[in-house]
């Protein structure tokens, strides 16, 4: 049974409980967010974090242009502000947010160089400030209008075509010209990238298996360093330690019409990450909504001012937990910890800088399709019912608006596909849907909470996916045995 809301739980913010010995763990044993093992082994569980997030973490400056030093610099900024905003009872680690690269693409489509980057950074600066905002809205006054607003024909519309409306730039990674001197084409990277990505999540499980996207692009890169596309100049000149590169936002208003429906996006993350560790732990984490949205938006906030890319909840996270079972928020303060020191490594990020485009074709070819897809399993696993007219109207309208990337201008102000059928979405559902129950062709619709998408509805891999969804599957069956056990006793004292 579920415990009561935290406030029954007595938590000292800055001090975990040893759990047992602090080295041994039994058969399905549980290390709750206010316990830890020892120290060592905490910081282990804490590096084991920082490898599950570096592969989705470090493609999102990669794929964007931006410095991934900056970006790993204010992860670790962010899970920190994060933990301490919820007082360290909900574990989890705020890394790069896939739904910011669409945007992020769009402006320094427009805008060269550091001008393009700087005007990203004020999008995802004000993202940032809107879903903090939000988070506070929702901590006055409950998360049930979320629902009302944004039911799931709507969310999972949204989410669908901020993965699609990339579709373009992943086959101009496929037909990138590779440097004098390569002995293979852009293309055929692309395909053993993918290709190691897809074999790696099937045929492993575990760790490797939910390291599939990381180590797919490792061979890629061994693969172009091998035939020659790969430039290390950058690497020789970088130094060792030094602070990432900073820089100022460009204040740019016309920006935000592509940025703003991420928001959406990340909330459906953020709810999804939240139902998922209530799930595991087996504690009611539903007043922490709120400030688990605010504490992320002030993250992006904070990384958008400074030059990271947008931070959210991170579904490989979670997916660590629910192999290891232990929910530790001091582990994630290692994480964090490792994060930081990584990130003043110049070196480390002209590394990263050197992944030729037939690599990043190759694993995109799955990342974007797994955005897209996302919003389909929302809709799947919220039973969206495509038999009604008006659904299968408002989907297909907003599919077709964001894969094609329609596009205008109004007054200087550009609006993509992704702008446009944000809004489009949401105009049409509550339009339509008004106009139908005046005209009584149409029923009311409860709204509904959306399924927590068990692994947080972020970007993870597939091997991970399926492994943490048979972890909740199980812990679920466990609770129904527990509960039908208590009935029978029950039973069985009234009859006695």
């Amino acid at each position: 049974m579920a415990e009561k809301p935290n406030q029954s739980v007595k938590h000292n913010m800055f001090t975990w409980k040893l759990h047992g010995d602090g080295k041994h763990l039994g058969p399905g044993e549980v290390v709750a967010p206010d316990e830890r093992l020892t120290w060592g082994r905490t910081a282990g569980i804490g590096a084991q974090h920082v490898i599950a997030m570096f592969g989705a973490t470090f493609l999102v400056p990669i794929l964007t242009g931006f410095d991934p030093s900056t970006t790993l610099f204010f992860t670790a900024m962010s899970t920190a502000l994060f933990l301490l905003i919820n007082k360290n009872r909900l574990p989890s680690y705020l890394g790069s947010s896939f739904g910011f690269i669409a945007p992020i693409t769009a402006v320094t489509a427009r805008f060269t160089g550091l001008n393009g980057i700087a005007r990203a950074s004020f999008g995802i600066m004000c993202t940032g400030i809107t879903l903090a905002l939000i988070g506070l809205i929702v901590h006055f006054a409950g998360s049930k209008w979320i629902d009302i607003i944004m039911p799931p024909i709507v969310t999972g519309s949204i989410v669908s075509i901020i993965g699609f409306n990339l579709a373009p730039s992943v086959w101009n990674n496929w037909n990138a010209k590779t440097p004098k001197g390569a002995t293979a084409s852009s293309a055929v990277t692309a395909i053993i990238t993918l290709a190691a990505v897809l074999l790696i999540s099937v045929l492993f499980r575990g760790l490797i298996g939910r390291l599939n996207i990381l180590l797919g692009v490792i061979v890629g890169y061994i693969f172009a360093v091998c035939t020659h596309q790969v430039d290390f100049t950058p690497v020789e000149k970088a130094a060792w330690i030094g602070w990432p590169q900073f820089h100022l936002p460009i204040v740019d208003w016309s920006v935000l019409a592509m940025f703003i429906p991420v928001v959406l996006v990340l909330i459906a993350e953020n709810v999804g990450h939240v139902k998922s560790v209530a799930l595991m732990t087996g504690r009611n984490y539903d007043d922490q909504i709120g400030m688990s949205l605010f504490a992320d938006g002030l993250g992006t906030t904070f990384a958008g001012f400074g030059g990271g890319s947008g931070t959210t909840t991170y579904a490989e996270n979670i997916g660590v937990m629910a192999a290891t079972k232990v929910y530790s928020s001091a582990a994630y303060w290692f994480a964090a910890a490792f994060a930081f020191i990584l990130s003043l490594c110049p070196k480390f990020g002209a590394i990263i800088n050197t992944i030729p485009a037939g690599v990043l074709g190759g694993v995109t070819t799955l990342l974007y399709g797994m955005i897209g897809m996302l919003g389909v399993r929302i809709w799947v696993e919220n039973h969206v019912d495509f038999s009604k007219n008006v659904n299968l109207a408002i989907a297909a309208v907003t599919m077709i608006v964001g894969i094609a990337d329609f596009t205008f201008a109004v007054k200087g102000v550009t609006f993509n596909g992704i702008a446009i059928g944000s809004v489009l979405c949401l105009v049409l559902y509550h339009g339509l849907y008004w106009l139908g129950r005046l005209c009584g062709t149409v029923l009311p619709e409860k709204a509904q909470a959306q399924v927590a998408d068990a692994s947080g509805a972020g970007v993870g891999d597939l091997a991970g996916r399926v492994e943490h969804q048979e972890q909740v599957t199980e812990l679920e069956s466990q609770k129904k045995d527990v509960k039908k056990s208590r009935q029978s006793t029950s039973t069985t004292h009234s009859a006695q």
